[in-house]
C-alpha cells in the first residue's frame, strides 16, 4: 500500500497533503478492503502523518504566539523571525 518512497517524502509534505492521505488511509481501513500486511503498513504509515500534522500544527501555534500587537492595536512595523527555541 505504501512505498518506500511515499515513507522517506514525510516531511516534504505540507499540512494538507497529509491530512488527505490520513483521511484516505483511515477510509481504506474502515472499509476493510486491505489485506493484514497491507493494514499493517497504511496503520504505521497513519501514525506518521498523524505525528507530522501535529508537528506543523505546534509550529503554526508557535509562529502565532510570537505575533504581538503593540498597545495601539496597529500592525506591528516588522516581524520578527520565528525560532522554535522561543
Amino acid at each position: 500500500m505504501t512505498s518506500l518512497n511515499e515513507s522517506k517524502n514525510i516531511n516534504a509534505i505540507s499540512f494538507e497533503e497529509a491530512l488527505r492521505e490520513l483521511e484516505a488511509i483511515v477510509t481504506s481501513l474502515e472499509r476493510g478492503d486491505v489485506s493484514l500486511d497491507d493494514a499493517i503498513a497504511a496503520f504505521e504509515r497513519g501514525t506518521a502523518l498523524k505525528a507530522h500534522c501535529q508537528e506543523r500544527l505546534e509550529e503554526a501555534r508557535m509562529k502565532v504566539e510570537q505575533i504581538r500587537l503593540p498597545e495601539d492595536s496597529k500592525p506591528p512595523d516588522k516581524a520578527s523571525a520565528f525560532s522554535p527555541e522561543n
